[in-house]
């Protein structure tokens, strides 16, 4: 029997305007209480490389660099049942409120899709109500087997994303 998991709350601020999405944490990460705790995900190792930041397993460092980059962070998926931690195992799931979030937060103008578990529930769920562009990004799961190189390329789109936004304060 699968047991009903939840999604963290989403990592935000007032002045956030790229939202990345995953789809909902996966076992290490909802043991530690953080975003992508396992640590053969590169999640944070992508962030720090795109943001030219010195790697740490600070938690509350990696929450900082986001917050200085304008990125939110959430997942697609409120709750589930699911057995392990992957998105195949996924059942009757639950979506959170993304639309309600960009309500909310008006400044946010791009969404990035951390691989397609969450592209395609965000697509299916509310398509055509958002607003602003989603772009499917590679998962960071070590599940994905494209190089990180080739990860950190595709996903380089975020700094890009970032830089136009800083630069326009």
């Amino acid at each position: 029997m699968s047991k009903r998991i939840s999604s963290f709350p989403a990592v935000i601020h007032e002045d956030s305007e790229i939202l990345i999405l995953g789809s909902i944490p996966g076992v290490k990460s909802l043991e530690m209480q953080e975003y992508y705790a396992h640590p053969q995900n590169k999640f944070w190792s992508i962030i720090f490389e795109l943001f030219n930041e010195d790697f740490t397993k600070d938690y509350q460092r990696k929450l900082q660099i986001l917050k200085k980059n304008k990125i939110a962070l959430w997942d697609v998926i409120d709750s589930c049942e699911r057995k392990g931690s992957l998105d195949s195992e996924i059942k009757n799931e639950k979506e959170n409120d993304i639309l309600k979030l960009l309500k909310d937060y008006p400044n946010l103008k791009v969404i990035f899709c951390n691989g397609q578990k969450s592209y395609k529930n965000l697509i299916k769920t509310f398509g055509k109500e958002i607003e602003v562009p989603v772009v499917a990004l590679p998962s960071t799961s070590p599940l994905h087997t494209i190089s990180f190189d080739k990860k950190l390329e595709v996903w380089q789109q975020i700094k890009d994303h970032a830089s136009s936004c800083l630069s326009e304060d």
